[in-house]
C-alpha cells in the first residue's frame, strides 16, 4: 500500500450537501452522502456512494489506471437520456488506505456530466 506523501497530499471530507449527476438531462446519480477528494493540484473530485448512483446507466469498459496515490481504477460508460459519454465514470474499487473512505463510490469527469453541488 502506497503511504501519503507529504509532497503530494490528498484529503477525503464528507459533503454535506446535495450532489446530482445528470446526462442530456436525465438523472444518473443523486446523492446526500458524498465524499469529496482534495489532491494536490487538481480540482476537487466528487464520489458517490454506488447506491447512489443508477449503475444501470453505466457500462463497465476494459478502461483502467493506476494512480499512486489512490490505487487501481476502473472506468465506465455513461448512458443516459438519448446520449452516451465514454469512460466518463471511474471508481478505486480497494483504493489505497489513504483514501479508504472513497471505497464502493463513483465519480464522474465533470466535462462529460452535469455536476451539480448546490442543491440542498
Amino acid at each position: 500500500m502506497a503511504q501519503p506523501d507529504p509532497d503530494h497530499p490528498i484529503l477525503v471530507r464528507p459533503h454535506g450537501g446535495r450532489v446530482r449527476v445528470t446526462l442530456a438531462g436525465e438523472t444518473v446519480a443523486d446523492s446526500r452522502d458524498a465524499q469529496v477528494l482534495y489532491e494536490c493540484g487538481y480540482p476537487p473530485v466528487y464520489y458517490l456512494p454506488r447506491e447512489d448512483v443508477r449503475m444501470d446507466r453505466l457500462t463497465a469498459t476494459d478502461h483502467r489506471t493506476h494512480c499512486p496515490y489512490k490505487g487501481d481504477a476502473s472506468y465506465w460508460t455513461v448512458a443516459a437520456g438519448g446520449e452516451t459519454a465514454e469512460n466518463a465514470a471511474w471508481s478505486y474499487q480497494d483504493p489505497f488506505d489513504t483514501v479508504a473512505a472513497i471505497a464502493e463510490h463513483v465519480a464522474f469527469y465533470p466535462d462529460a456530466v452535469e455536476i451539480d453541488d448546490s442543491g440542498g
